[in-house]
């Protein structure tokens, strides 16, 4: 076995998961996941059916990601984030099989208490600020917060609040990297 899985984890038959992934205590792995490499699952974890987690994802503990979620490499799921799969459920009604599709972007972070309502995707690099509840797509870079989740920023690919200039540019203060906002896109040009 070339991952780690703590001996109250519960992975089930037929899942993937790459070399150096560890999964925490009472955390369940359902059938058909795909977890990448390098990733981390923190304790009390539920991944439901088919769910795909690139390389390097760190999900924090007590998180819920459902059957219709994929995550790029490098993500970051916060304590308690969770993500919704069916738009109208009901208890007394099976809607199985028309899950709603969400897809996180390389390099995401999704904060603690988040909730992402299924159908919507999140752009690369994109910060959902704690607590916040996402209802719509989220652009690359963008800073979301609120209930519901509304823009108010963007950040730098090192989680740093981006400021623009007259030219539109901006400076990460951490790494240097230059962003450019054109078009209410953000993209790094360096």
């Amino acid at each position: 076995m070339s991952f780690y899985a703590h001996p109250t984890a519960i992975i089930d038959e037929g899942c993937t998961i790459g070399e150096g992934t560890k999964v925490w205590h009472f955390s369940h792995i359902m059938p058909g996941c795909t977890l990448g490499n390098n990733c981390n699952i923190g304790q009390n974890v539920v991944i439901s059916p088919e769910v795909v987690l690139g390389n390097n994802v760190k999900v924090q503990n007590n998180v819920s990601i459902y059957t219709g979620v994929t995550c790029g490499d490098d993500v970051f799921l916060g304590p308690s984030c969770v993500f919704t799969n069916v738009t109208n459920p009901r208890s007394a009604v099976n809607r199985r099989g028309q899950y709603a599709r969400t897809h996180v972007g390389k390099g995401a972070s999704i904060g603690a208490n988040a909730t992402i309502v299924c159908g919507h995707d999140i752009g690369e690099f994109a910060f959902i600020g704690a607590g916040a509840v996402v209802t719509k797509n989220v652009p690359a870079y963008a800073l979301i917060v609120g209930n519901p989740g509304k823009q108010i920023g963007w950040m730098s690919e090192f989680g740093h609040r981006l400021n623009f200039d007259e030219n539109s540019r901006s400076q990460c203060i951490e790494s240097g990297q230059v962003y450019q906002l054109e078009n209410n896109q953000v993209k790094r040009i360096s």
